[in-house]
């Protein structure tokens, strides 16, 4: 069974940085992409970040770019998402995913694209 657990969320002050954490339990690590979604109250789920662990290709939205790092630690199979200088519009229950690619093709922004979800970790960010 295909299962991710996100940990790492919490209450940070503006400005602050914060790690989030994936623990991806997979048959084989490089056969999957996956992607942070976040969504903040009363709006759509959004696409933050993305890895094809194939070959560590990564994309990332242009709101979150500069200040948010995606990357991954094939021997513990664990995604981690970096984020740098919070804002209060980074405020949001944020969300592993993940993707059978088979090795082959892009990760996407899309969450149509992903067929497992961990259960969210909270992020607040402080003014």
């Amino acid at each position: 069974e295909v299962q991710v657990v996100e940990s790492g969320g919490g209450l940070v002050q503006a400005g602050g940085s914060l790690r989030l954490s994936c623990a991806a339990s997979v048959p084989r690590f490089d056969d999957y992409a996956f992607g942070w979604f976040r969504q903040a109250p009363g709006k759509d789920r959004e696409g933050v970040s993305c890895i094809r662990v194939s070959d560590g290709t990564t994309r990332s939205a242009d709101p979150v770019k500069g200040r948010f790092t995606i990357s991954i630690d094939n021997a513990k199979k664990a995604v981690y998402l970096q984020i740098d200088t919070l804002k209060p519009e980074d405020t949001a229950v944020y969300f592993c995913a993940a993707e059978y690619r088979g090795g082959r093709g892009p990760c996407y922004l899309d969450d149509y694209e992903y067929d497992y979800w961990g259960q969210g970790t909270q992020v607040t960010v402080s003014s």
